[in-house]
């Protein structure tokens, strides 16, 4: 059914709120031009979920990840329906290199259930399309423009706000959260013509959520760097993770200092927890990838519904913690996982 809105009865459940549903389009002046050279506008496309005052069952067009095959999502939010009024905190989502606004959709229709406005951004020379033809050209555009999308989005939006990322979204998360960039990361950039990102953190941004983040594996921070993080961070991670290496990432959450939690998934690798579930028509082979699609959202050892449903659940207990103030018990961790606490 290519669902984005799945839940096991084991799972946290939705909220009691409707959610409706809008695309955005921003358009960010005035940017340097990574790729090319010189100054350009930079447009992002927005998925935009929040409380409603009746739902619906939305469809989502969207790319797979050859960048060239259409694809239908279905869940349970209303398209352009009306807003419920009410003071609601704001969740960015920002996705990996490549993906799309939809690859972490499970989070804004169930957080949006919950009480909160969710964003999903595709960043643009980040997406499955523009994949297709930058190839793997669109990285510098990544490691540069991450943090500066999402704190534009939330800056368009308003309100205080968290950070959820995958991979190089959450390499972004990081840098929005204070971590500085080591000097060896600076050199070879440098090298590469392009500057990477200081360090500026938002003053509305109060937490972030990677989720399987690049970065630590090529040194791109140090221990001092990383020392730097100035919002709390739950980060989650799968134990087999051979992409952005999980030893790598334990040091992101030992390096850190302040509030920080480590919810591990035993056995899993890099999509752990973040992906939505594969679509049926990424089990057929493509004449565009080296690879069946289904890699690129599935583990070879967890339900993707299952990890989704424990990643929706630690994300609402840490951000009612960040974004509303309240002050509860982590839930204990299921079977499979394992969560650690600053130490």
């Amino acid at each position: 059914m290519n669902r984005i809105d799945a839940m096991r009865p084991d799972g946290p459940g939705f909220g009691a709120l409707a959610v409706g549903v809008r695309t955005l389009t921003m358009v960010h002046p005035a940017r340097r031009d990574v790729l090319r050279g010189g100054v350009r506008d930079r447009l992002l496309r927005v998925e935009h979920w929040y409380p409603a005052v009746a739902g619906g069952g939305a469809e989502y067009r969207t790319l797979l990840r050859d960048g060239r095959r259409e694809v239908v999502l279905h869940g349970r939010a209303g398209r352009g329906a009306e807003a419920l009024g009410g003071d609601y905190p704001l969740v960015i989502l920002s996705h990996g290199f490549p993906g799309n606004r939809i690859l972490l959709g499970h989070f804004g229709e169930f957080l949006a259930s919950q009480g909160y406005r969710v964003a999903s951004v595709d960043h643009e020379e980040s997406t499955y399309g523009d994949a297709a033809y930058l190839g793997g050209k669109g990285f510098p555009s990544t490691l540069v423009n991450r943090a500066a999308d999402t704190g534009f989005v939330a800056a368009e939006l308003g309100g205080d706000y968290a950070i959820i990322g995958y991979s190089m979204g959450g390499y972004g998360a990081l840098v929005a959260g204070g971590a500085s960039l080591s000097v060896k990361a600076r050199e070879w950039a440098a090298d590469e013509g392009f500057a990477l990102p200081g360090r500026e953190v938002p003053p509305r941004l109060k937490a972030i959520l990677p989720i399987g983040p690049w970065g630590r594996q090529r040194d791109f921070w140090d221990a001092a760097g990383m020392a730097e993080l100035a919002v709390p961070m739950f980060l989650m991670a799968g134990s087999e993770d051979h992409v952005s290496d999980y030893s790598a990432m334990r040091q992101i959450w030992a390096e850190a200092r302040g509030e920080r939690h480590l919810l591990t998934f035993h056995g899993a690798g890099h999509n752990a927890a973040a992906p939505i579930p594969a679509p049926i028509e990424a089990w057929e082979r493509s004449d565009h990838l080296s690879f069946v699609p289904f890699d690129h959202y599935a583990d070879a050892v967890w339900d993707t519904v299952r990890m989704n449903n424990i990643a929706q659940g630690y994300a609402l207990w840490f951000l009612d913690r960040h974004l509303k103030g309240a002050v509860t018990n982590a839930p204990p961790a299921p079977v499979g996982t394992s969560l650690e606490p600053a130490r």
